[in-house]
């Protein structure tokens, strides 16, 4: 039951789905206030303008792109963390299982005893 257990965690889609709950729940408040509270004034500042930095306006309507910016910088910050935090080292740990390096569960002494001692009821039972 452990081993089909294991065997569902690593399977591809599971993974998958664990990093997209990860990118969208986990990483959402802290990326998106570094968003705000770096790289937007960040932003502002090399493009220019202070607090509009950044904007365009047209006919009274604003484009924003430095916030588009600012987005597209903080997908890409939460991809490599995701990507070097939980997909290459399942990806190592697939590799590994592939291989048939996996440690494999070892029974102690006491288990092979209470195994031994099953097996000899069995057999008593068995017997006419």
């Amino acid at each position: 039951m452990i081993r089909g257990f294991k065997d569902f965690l690593l399977r591809g889609n599971v993974v998958d789905l664990a990093v997209a709950v990860v990118v969208g729940v986990a990483f959402a408040a802290v990326v998106a206030a570094f968003g705000t509270a770096i790289l937007q004034p960040l932003i502002g500042l090399v493009l220019g303008g202070g607090v509009s930095g950044g904007q365009v306006d047209v006919n009274g309507q604003v484009f924003d792109f430095g916030l588009l910016i600012n987005a597209l910088i903080v997908f890409v910050i939460t991809l490599a963390v995701i990507y070097f935090l939980v997909v290459v080292p399942v990806g190592k740990l697939m590799e590994r299982r592939k291989r048939g390096q996996e440690p494999e569960v070892v029974a102690t002494t006491e288990d092979i005893a209470l195994l031994q001692e099953i097996r000899d009821l069995l057999r008593e039972q068995r017997r006419p």
